[in-house]
C-alpha cells in the first residue's frame, strides 16, 4: 500500500489540532477564537521545528495501523476462502501432500522475485517435511506472463508441469512461442499437443480460478505466501522469515 506523505501529514496535523501540551481540548476546533487558533498553530509549529520526530513518529504510527488493518482484512478473506485457496490439482502441490500445515504461494513465472525464491522454497520444503505447498500461478505482469502460464498449465497435461515451470523460470531468453517450443522439446514435451492445450478451456479455467482467488484475498503482488490462516507474507522472504511465519501457523 502506498501513501501520500502530504495527505498523511495533513491527517496528523488535523489530529494534533485537538491537543495542546499533551492534553485534549474539550471544545471542537470550530469554537476557537482567531487568537486561540493562532496560538495552537504557533505551538504546533514550534513543536515540529524543535522535534521533527513528532511528525515522523505520527506518520509511522498511521502507516503501521493501516498495515495492521489491511492484514486483518486479508486474513479474514483467507479464512473465508480457505478451502478454495488450499485446493489445487495434484501437479501444483509440492512437499508433503498430506502435510499438517498448508502454505499457499501465488507466483508469476516472469516475476524476478518469484524466480529468486525458487531455491529458497526448495530449501524450506526440505527443512519442513510436514508442509504441504500449494502453488497458484497468476499471470499479473502482462502478456509474457500469460504466455508462460499457459505453457506451464498445458505441460501439466503431459505430466510436465514441474519441468516446464522450472525451465521457463530459469530461462533468461526473451519470451516467445518459439522459445517455449525449444524448451518443450528439450524437456521431452509433445509440442503439437502443448500448443493445442495452451488454448484449451481447461487451461483458461485454471488461470481464471487462480486470478479469482488472488482477487478474493486482495493479492497485491507476487510472490505472496499464505501460511495456513495465520499470516500473509508478500514479497521475497529470507529463510528465517519463512520459518517464523510457519511457526505462527503451527501455533494458530
Amino acid at each position: 500500500m502506498r501513501y501520500s506523505l502530504l495527505a498523511t501529514a495533513s491527517a496528523v496535523v488535523a489530529g494534533m489540532a485537538f491537543l495542546v501540551g499533551g492534553q485534549a481540548l474539550a471544545a471542537p476546533a470550530t469554537s476557537f477564537t482567531p487568537a486561540q487558533r493562532a496560538e495552537i498553530v504557533g505551538i504546533m509549529r514550534d513543536a515540529l521545528q524543535n522535534d521533527p520526530s513528532i511528525l515522523t513518529d505520527a506518520i509511522r504510527a498511521i502507516r503501521e495501523k493501516a498495515e495492521e488493518q489491511k492484514q486483518d482484512s486479508t486474513l479474514a478473506a483467507v479464512k473465508a476462502h480457505q478451502s478454495e485457496l488450499q485446493t489445487a490439482p495434484d501437479f501444483a502441490i509440492r512437499g508433503n501432500p498430506h502435510g499438517r500445515i498448508t502454505v499457499v504461494e501465488f507466483y508469476d513465472p516472469r516475476c524476478s522475485y518469484c524466480r529468486s525464491m525458487m531455491g529458497e522454497v526448495d530449501s524450506f520444503l526440505s527443512r519442513h517435511p510436514d508442509v504441504r505447498l500449494v502453488e497458484k500461478v497468476v499471470p499479473v505482469l502482462g502478456t509474457n506472463s500469460v504466455l508462460d502460464t499457459r505453457a506451464i498449465f498445458a505441460a501439466s497435461v503431459q505430466g510436465k508441469y514441474e519441468a516446464m515451470r522450472r525451465a521457463l523460470m530459469a530461462d533468461t531468453t526473451k519470451p516467445s512461442m518459439e522459445r517455449i517450443v525449444e524448451l518443450a522439446q528439450a524437456n521431452g514435451i509433445d509440442v503439437k499437443k502443448l500448443t493445442a492445450d495452451m488454448s484449451s478451456p481447461q487451461t483458461v479455467a485454471l488461470i481464471n480460478t487462480n486470478l479469482d482467488q488472488g482477487r478474493a484475498v486482495g493479492l497485491d503482488g507476487t510472490p505472496t505466501f499464505i501460511f495456513g490462516t495465520a499470516a500473509v507474507a508478500p514479497g521475497a522472504l529470507e529463510a528465517d522469515q519463512m520459518d517464523a511465519f510457519l511457526e505462527r501457523a503451527r501455533k494458530a
